[in-house]
């Protein structure tokens, strides 16, 4: 699967994790797929982090990872390693 494919499914595998967990839903909301190759899919941060408040989620985020990663398999059907920048 290309990035491209991902990023035209990524609202659904949003919807699925709002679904499941709401708070790991407004943890990755944000972020922009950057990159993905070899099973690795990179999520970029950095436009959120120019806004960031006191709902800052960057150490949460790898508590929640495991539902990102299950509706991601959930929705599109893809095993993947996530990575942050």
């Amino acid at each position: 699967m290309e990035l491209v494919q991902i990023r035209a499914q990524w609202n659904q595998v949003l919807d699925a994790l709002e679904s499941e967990n709401r708070v790991a839903w407004i943890a990755y909301f944000d972020a922009r797929l950057s990159a993905y190759e070899n099973g690795i899919l990179t999520l970029d941060f950095s436009d959120s982090r120019k806004f960031a408040t006191s709902h800052e989620y960057s150490e949460t985020r790898p508590n929640l990872k495991s539902a990102l990663i299950a509706a991601i398999k959930s929705t599109i059907g893809l095993d993947v390693e996530i990575i942050e920048r």
